[in-house]
């Protein structure tokens, strides 16, 4: 299988309940920075369902693939002491007790994929993977990059990304598997002996790949062809060329501190949001600004009333959901015509966003 093939990513898809007939509508899951709290919401009424304690300094979120669980990064920056994932029943909406990562410190960027739920671990320049059945990290590879923040896995679970603020650059890791040693000796007992093969061993590679200055959110296009990275440092975004693990452009874009960067789910937009100066006074940049992916032009600014970070869209394809961490809300974008049809507020600083399926 091609690498581009291999690179298609788990698309957003509806889960259902245990025995039941109809599909169950997802949850919109909203981290609140201020309040350390993880708000559900229905995304239909817009209406704050419950609140969860989400523990210290939670940052991302992500939720199990039968839509049980939350799991929550409690980040504190690179170089802190903070090395736990706080966890959610979304069922009974209580905190559990959260995930111990020992060495492992400063986790952000989360995925789950395989039914384990990936990790970084910035102190550790690292990415992990904890297995909830067991209860155990069961693999953890070092980038070799400062700052590794974010992480996607492609659905063959042998492809991964992740940016790496400080150094930045994209991290592109491969498994790799090829037979080394000597076969096992025959079994003189067998009415067949197999043919004597060497046992099969797996590694991983890890290509660095340059991009620009603070490269921090990303995603992969819709076809597995492209890779484009928010850098938040310089007001750019790199292009990078997947099957040639390369960067082909560098665009730049009227966002100031590209935070979140995602393509809309039919590969023809990508939105790009960002914290903002607040210090500059500036109104020239945008707080999330719309580009065509084929032209690679911008073709719609917005002011959200606030710098903005996570972006979520719609399993339908119709809104798009974002963060508005300094106007304390969500704004609720209508993907035909990129305008602001609604929002949900107050909210504590929002910034992590992820749904979950099959409640």
């Amino acid at each position: 299988m091609s690498l581009q093939k291999s690179l298609t990513w788990y698309l957003l898809c509806a889960g259902t309940l245990a025995g039941a007939a109809a599909q169950a509508a997802p949850a919109l899951l909203v981290l609140e920075k201020t309040t350390q709290t993880l708000a559900i919401i229905d995304p239909q009424s817009l209406q704050i369902l419950a609140r969860v304690p989400a523990g210290p300094d939670p940052h991302e979120v992500v939720a199990s693939s039968d839509g049980t669980r939350a799991f929550i990064s409690n980040y504190g920056g690179e170089g802190s002491n903070l090395n736990t994932l706080s966890v959610v029943d979304l069922i009974a909406r209580k905190a559990l007790p959260p995930i111990d990562l020992g060495a492992l410190r400063s986790p952000h960027g989360l995925d789950f994929a395989g039914e384990e739920l990936y990790f970084t671990a910035e102190t550790a320049k690292a990415v992990g993977r904890y297995d909830p059945r067991t209860g155990h990290i069961d693999w953890v590879l070092g980038t070799g990059q400062d700052g590794t923040h974010m992480v996607r896995v492609a659905s063959d679970l042998r492809h991964l990304f992740t940016s790496n603020v400080r150094s930045g650059t994209i991290s592109l890791i491969e498994s790799r598997e090829a037979r080394f040693g000597p076969p096992p000796p025959p079994n003189p007992g067998a009415t067949r002996p197999p043919v004597p093969t060497a046992p099969l061993r797996t590694w991983w590679e890890t290509t660095a790949i340059p991009a620009g200055q603070g490269s921090e959110g990303f995603d992969v296009s819709p076809d597995g062809k492209e890779l484009w990275t928010a850098n938040a440092r310089d007001a750019t975004v790199t292009v990078i060329d997947v099957a040639a693990k390369k960067a082909v452009a560098t665009l730049p874009i009227p966002v100031a501190s590209a935070n979140r960067l995602k393509f809309t789910l039919d590969g023809r937009h990508v939105l790009i949001s960002g914290l903002g100066n607040p210090q500059s006074g500036s109104s020239n940049a945008a707080h999330l600004v719309v580009l065509d992916a084929a032209t690679r032009q911008v073709v719609k600014r917005l002011d959200l009333g606030g710098g903005a970070a996570g972006i979520l869209l719609d399993p339908d394809r119709s809104r798009a959901f974002v963060a508005v961490s300094r106007g304390n809300k969500l704004a609720v974008i209508d993907l035909a015509r990129f305008e602001v049809t609604g929002q949900i507020a107050p909210l504590g600083e929002p910034d992590g966003l992820a749904w979950a399926h099959g409640q």
